[in-house]
């Protein structure tokens, strides 16, 4: 048996990480399920904001959720950090369990060096993104999100940035950047709309879905509409700049449901508001939320989202399911 540590959240509440973890209650484990950070999800939103962008070391957990910490051997976590010292702090600890496709908030050079594994739960909102990836190509391509707005402004609307060339996705070239689960599923979903799909991806070779293209650039200059699905990592930072932009028709729509770190963002709006290409459909901005004079607001060619692309609950509900097994699996 062993003491596991599960860390609740807005997102994920404690009774839905209970029923998640209780494979692991019925394996014999005694499961602690405690709760932290706030109750509104837009303030949960801001603090993993900043251990996105500060890492797992420049937010601290409250003191007595890190002594449970250091009792626990294996710890449960989505969003809480848990930072090198804690780790270092931590003699008890296993194995870290983190309830997301990456692991961002765990210093994972710390857990790797004291010899504790560290568990992500891939694929665990993989439909979620999927779905709203092609949602976001219909909306933007069709006039959705802008028309619903207009409507409420009683505004019958008619003439669109695209109105020369409002397609159908049927014989349409959709290009996906990344062939993970995500993107698999992307390709899946659009193969019913008869769209032919091409993708990028250097760790994927085949697709039932779609066709591998060797070079990034061969993939932009061929699509008609290119939705990004790669994990960001340091050698990909801009992967989308400028002068790959310019590769883009101009006809050409640009999907972004993945981080606003692969793609250079003043870049893309510079290419937006001239006409260069004619739409885009974005879910992760370099500032979030977006301030009230950002660029973003007022562009006729772009729809826009709040970050929203993996948050559906049954994602949520299902995740500590699929970490609780591959733990079993894999671990204890």
């Amino acid at each position: 048996m062993m003491r596991v540590l599960a860390i609740a959240d807005a997102y994920i509440p404690a009774d839905m990480l209970t029923e998640g973890t209780q494979a692991l209650v019925e394996a014999g484990h005694d499961v602690d399920v405690v709760s932290w950070g706030p109750d509104v999800i837009e303030d949960l939103q801001e603090i993993n904001l900043q251990v996105e962008l500060k890492g797992p070391n420049g937010v601290d957990l409250p003191a007595d959720l890190q002594d449970k910490v250091r009792a626990a051997e294996v710890v449960i976590t989505q969003f809480a950090p848990i930072s090198a010292a804690l780790i270092a702090s931590s003699p008890n600890l296993q194995a870290i369990g983190v309830m997301r496709g990456g692991t961002e908030n765990v210093d994972s050079d710390a857990a790797k060096e004291a010899g504790v594994p560290v568990f992500n739960t891939q694929g665990r909102n993989a439909r979620a993104v999927a779905e709203f990836a092609v949602g976001l190509i219909l909306a933007e391509s069709r006039n959705i999100a802008r028309t619903h707005a207009a409507m409420r402004q009683h505004v019958w609307l008619k003439d669109f940035p695209n109105s020369a060339d409002i397609p159908e996705l049927e014989g349409r070239t959709v290009g996906v950047i990344g062939a993970g689960a995500i993107g698999q599923l992307v390709m899946k979903f659009l193969s019913g709309f008869d769209a032919t799909c091409i993708f990028f991806d250097p760790f994927t070779q085949e697709s039932e879905y779609g066709d591998k293209v060797e070079e990034l650039d061969d993939l932009l200059a061929q699509s008609d509409i290119v939705t990004i699905h790669s994990r960001l990592t340091a050698e990909n930072h801009h992967l989308i700049d400028a002068r790959r932009i310019g590769l883009l028709k101009p006809n050409a729509i640009l999907v972004n449901t993945a981080r606003s770190g692969l793609v250079d963002e003043q870049a893309l709006l510079a290419a937006l508001g001239g006409g260069a290409i004619m739409g885009a459909a974005i879910d992760t901005f370099d500032d979030e939320p977006l301030p009230a004079d950002s660029p973003w607001m007022s562009l006729e060619n772009a729809t826009i989202t709040s970050h929203l692309a993996g948050s559906t609950q049954d994602a949520f509900r299902k995740t500590p399911r699929l970490l609780s097994e591959r733990l079993l699996r894999e671990f204890l």
